[in-house]
């Protein structure tokens, strides 16, 4: 494969202002966390991004977009009291996500359609922070049960939302009713109005805000009445006279913990209101306080970079009261640390930090010390780069701008195309277009036709279409006028069909809608649009009462997330973030000659009505026939199972072969009649219908489509035959490009620091030679075989198990922990300490024993062999396949092939620096080039690959200080 290494597009990251988790920690919760939780992340440019820890897995699932100017500076969920249904069961409440920014507004957002719900405005200031009301325990039923006990429960349950303004006002708005109104406004300063900068509960009654007048005071918004001032003291000698008091937090016992503009943590006493205890711990602000589950661990963090760890310890005297001490600081980030937040249960128990560097940062509390911390991608989970391969044209975009290079190939002289060298650049590159829209929507999916000639750009408010005519040495940019039924719509996103003549949009009530697109004979005519949608109906999704628990999450479940064309176009697929597929076919022969039918197909419903329960015979009678096709459903598409975690890569093999369609005017060809005025052929398409996907769990699956059922080679290759290291990638893939020319049928896979190939024509390892390590050649050319020992002295020895941390990073060696304990405990037994047991601490989070592994191991491997035929690989001998397992050996990213024998199955590398995307290029010579390698060894595909390191960014200046030594 051919890659050119791109570092020139100029994709601006956007820093992280907020973070929140949907639901509080809960540490003695007998089960494993919630199902539905998630991480919101707020941007600097107005962007929400959803987050599902995934045990462990940190996958981006949307993007909620935002504008120009709508910075999110605070985010807050609640969750509304929970129901029952007609059955009994009972329904958890709706979770619901708020933020603000910079405005007098707060923002209810809609995570299904990732629009704003609703804004609540009034007379007071600018918001500067923003705090939910915790929940109240409910109190117990009686048997005598009134209507007043149950109006007290409900109230218990009804969380409220309070908000600090610049003016020093504090307003509370009411969230009951699926609603968000204006409650009143608490007592303001009496001299003067300072800012509230931070605010918290600590309890459902008390309010604990801190001001820009070195003052934290605390209100009961019962009666509106302010109980008591905290002051800080005056501000440092020659600096500023009042302190900033940027973060304030509670911990569990009501102790109040405090963070200021002066580099110091301050504990106050949550009954009396009396300080504590002072920490200076920073050299600069500290910005952000972040406080464990259980009260013993406090984190701070501020414009040094530094992430600081304070801890109880048994104080002095004869109160014996507890002191707090600073334990460690690490500098994890690049820049300023300005928002954190945790979430602790019996598996998971990590702090997400996020600053000016705009990678969240994964940090473990339980596990602190004993656990590496982990940086998660800074950049989207779906990449923002497209390809029109047929013209090497590469196109990105971000904001509301988007960018269209063209990049020549390796070694091409300038003569050979219409763009001279001195046009195209001394790095083979020249941007030859860039599309600024107007108006405040970001743009949130965009796409380029495969010959480069149409441009489609969505944005929460309206779709645009733009028509590129090729010039010397740039592109033209022509807009196409659409009806104001297909432009006034916002859409999530939209794809082109590879012949270019379907325009696949998913609006935001996850509508699928299909354009028919007629390309003009003539080159400076526009293309033709027809003004009529193809409306698209996916398979109704019953609600079972195992999915109750995620019934707080609404219909963001069934938020289309993928979506993809076949070859010939004729099959389309969309997948969403539940796992389900929902496949259609384009039935008939195209006859530009036949009048599109009238019908209109407005009886089709285009909302979400996703779960539509109309039946096949009702959606034929409706069914929109252009040029003498239409779409159905996939008639086997109920078969096609339901994915075990959330689609990240959906895509359809190229065809190898080139199919035709007989003509109209053949023995095929229809015509009408009088009961038939508008006919059309029910042939189904016959072309390649094998369809790839991966999940967030890092499981492979392939399906034939036409037949609802997993291809041959996805059978006989289940996700345990998957490389261990692939099973095990913590960052998760980004996307996919296919090399299928000549003899190759390998697909590439990446992500933001790994790249992978599988080749599809081979099948992998078998299950039982994973256990052990791959063969390495010697010096005198033979293989040692090393089987895994279980050596309870080896540090690398939990290296090869399935991981089991808390959702941060790997665990550290013991020859690397400088903190607590270490994870070897001997146990004497015995008077004379006959009996000596070397226990492991992090053996007993294991959920299953050895036994247990082998047993499963066992009966996968026999599911295997008699898939691949009795364990032989296409009629090999056992001879051939150990030759072929031992070309696969891989030392360091480098695979070791032997003379003679085949490619290995698989090969990574982690040599590339953060991955923006890959895109494939093709030119129109491709097909009569020779390949001069060989018979033996077909040529690649060649792909740009855009690579964008931190150090490309451009960052504010950070503060540096003392410039000691500090991991």
């Amino acid at each position: 494969m051919d890659i050119h290494r791109c570092r020139f597009v100029p994709y601006t990251l956007s820093a992280i202002n907020a973070l929140a988790f949907s639901h509080p920690s809960n540490p003695t919760a007998p089960s494993k966390g919630p199902p539905d939780l998630r991480l919101a992340i707020g941007r600097a440019n107005g962007d929400i991004e959803i987050w599902n820890p995934l045990k462990g897995a940190w996958c981006q699932e949307s993007i909620l977009r935002g504008g120009k100017d709508r910075s999110i500076e605070g985010l807050v969920w609640i969750q509304d009291p929970e129901e029952t249904d007609r059955h009994g069961y009972k329904i958890p409440g709706r979770l619901r996500l708020f933020s603000i920014g910079y405005s007098t507004a707060v923002t209810e957002w809609d995570l299904a359609s990732g629009r704003p719900l609703r804004h609540s405005a009034a007379n007071y200031g600018e918001i500067w922070c923003m705090a939910a009301q915790p929940k109240g325990r409910a109190p117990k039923k009686t048997a005598n049960e009134d209507q007043e006990q149950t109006a007290e429960e409900e109230e218990s349950q009804t969380q409220s939302v309070a908000v600090g303004c610049a003016d020093g006002a504090i307003v509370l708005l009411n969230t009951a009713d699926n609603d968000l109104r204006f409650t009143r406004i608490l007592a303001r300063p009496a001299k003067k109005k300072s800012r509230v900068l931070s605010i918290t509960f600590q309890n459902r009654h008390t309010i604990i805000a801190g001001h820009a007048d070195s003052t934290i005071r605390i209100y009961d918004i019962r009666n509106a009445q302010q109980v008591r001032n905290m002051t800080l003291g005056a501000g440092p000698r020659n600096g500023p006279k009042e302190t900033l008091v940027w973060s304030v937090k509670c911990l569990n016992d009501g102790t109040i913990v405090s963070g200021d503009s002066t580099g110091t943590v301050s504990f106050w006493d949550g009954k009396n209101y009396t300080l504590l205890q002072r920490i200076h711990s920073h050299e600069a602000d500290i910005l952000e306080i972040a406080v464990s589950a259980d009260g013993q661990s406090v984190f701070s963090g501020g414009m040094d970079r530094r992430t600081t760890l304070y801890r109880q310890t048994a104080g002095g005297g004869s109160a014996g009261r507890h002191r707090w001490a600073e334990v460690t600081h690490r500098r994890m980030h690049k820049h300023d640390v300005k928002a954190m937040a945790t979430f602790e249960t019996r598996t998971i128990s990590v702090l997400v930090s996020g600053g000016l560097d705009a990678s969240p940062i994964v940090v473990p509390i339980k596990e602190f010390g004993r656990e590496n911390h982990r940086a998660l991608s800074y950049l989207p989970q779906r990449p923002v780069i497209k390809c029109a391969p047929r013209r090497r044209l590469m196109m990105s975009w971000w904001d509301r701008e988007v960018s269209i290079w063209t990049i020549l190939r390796h070694g091409e002289k300038g003569t050979e195309r219409e763009m001279s060298p001195e046009s195209v650049g001394p790095q083979g590159r020249k941007l030859v277009a860039k599309v600024v829209l107007k108006g405040d929507e970001s743009i949130t999916s965009a796409d380029l036709s495969t010959d480069g000639s149409i441009l489609a750009v969505s944005t929460m408010a309206e779709l645009k279409l733009f028509r590129l005519r090729r010039k010397v040495d740039s592109l033209r940019v022509l807009k196409v006028d659409l009806s104001s039924e297909m432009a006034k719509t916002g859409a999530k996103s939209i794809h082109f069909s590879p012949d270019e003549r379907w325009l696949a949009v998913i609006r935001f009530d996850d509508a699928v809608q299909l354009y028919r697109i007629k390309q003009s004979k003539s080159p400076k005519q526009y293309p033709q649009n027809l003004h009529k949608a193809v409306n698209l109906t996916r398979l109704a999704r019953g609600i079972t009462k195992r999915k109750n628990r995620l019934e707080s999450l609404g219909n963001y479940n069934r938020h289309i997330s993928h979506i993809a064309f076949s070859a010939d176009s004729r099959i389309l697929a969309v997948a969403d973030i539940s796992g389900h597929l929902d496949t259609w076919v384009l039935e008939g022969h195209e006859d530009l000659m036949q009048e599109d039918d009238e019908t209109p197909n407005g009886a089709q419903s285009s909302s979400s009505s996703a779960d539509d329960s109309d039946s096949e015979s009702d959606e034929e009678e409706h069914t929109t026939v252009i040029f003498g096709q239409h779409w159905i459903r996939n008639p086997a598409a109920s078969l096609l199972i339901k994915l075990p975690a959330a689609p990240l890569i959906l895509s359809f093999r190229p065809s190898t072969t080139h199919t035709t369609n007989a003509l109209t005017n053949g023995s095929r060809g229809v015509h009408p009649t009088r009961h038939a005025p508008h006919p059309h052929s029910h042939d189904l398409p016959a072309g390649e219908d094998r369809l790839f996907v991966l999940t967030a769990e890092n499981q492979m699956y392939e399906f034939n489509v036409l037949s609802g059922k997993m291809s041959d080679w996805s059978r006989r290759n289940p996700t345990s035959s998957l490389p261990r290291e692939f099973r095990d990638l913590r960052d998760r893939a980004m996307g996919a490009v296919w090399d299928v020319q000549k003899q190759n049928e390998r697909i590439w896979l990446y992500g933001v620091n790994w790249l992978w190939m599988f080749d599809l024509s081979r099948d992998l390892p078998a299950l039982e030679e994973q256990v052990t390590k791959p063969p390495i050649l010697n010096s005198e050319g033979g293989t040692n075989q090393l089987k895994r020992k279980r050596e309870d002295h080896e540090d690398d020895a939990f290296a090869q198990r399935p991981r089991h941390d808390t959702g941060a990073g790997s665990k550290v060696r013991n020859s690397e922990q400088n903190l607590g304990i270490g994870r070897k405990v001997r146990k004497i037994g015995g008077a004379e300490a006959e009996g000596v047991q070397l226990l492991r601490l992090d053996r007993e989070q294991s959920p299953t024993s050895d036994e247990e592994d082998g047993f499963a191991l066992a009966n996968e491997s026999a599911l295997v062999h008699l898939r691949r035929n009795g364990g032989k690989e296409d009629g090999k001998s056992d001879d051939e396949q150990l030759d072929n397992r031992e070309a696969s050996a891989n030392d360091h990213n480098r695979v070791v092939r032997r003379a003679g024998k085949d490619r290995p199955p698989y090969w990574h590398t982690f040599k590339y620096r953060p991955i923006l995307g890959i895109v494939p290029l093709e030119g129109e010579t491709d097909d009569e080039e020779e390949d001069d390698a060989g018979e033996g060894s077909p040529r690649g595909i060649e792909v740009a690959l855009v690579e964008r390191p931190l150090w490309d960014v451009d960052l504010p200046p950070q503060y540096y200080g003392n410039q000691e030594w500090n991991p």
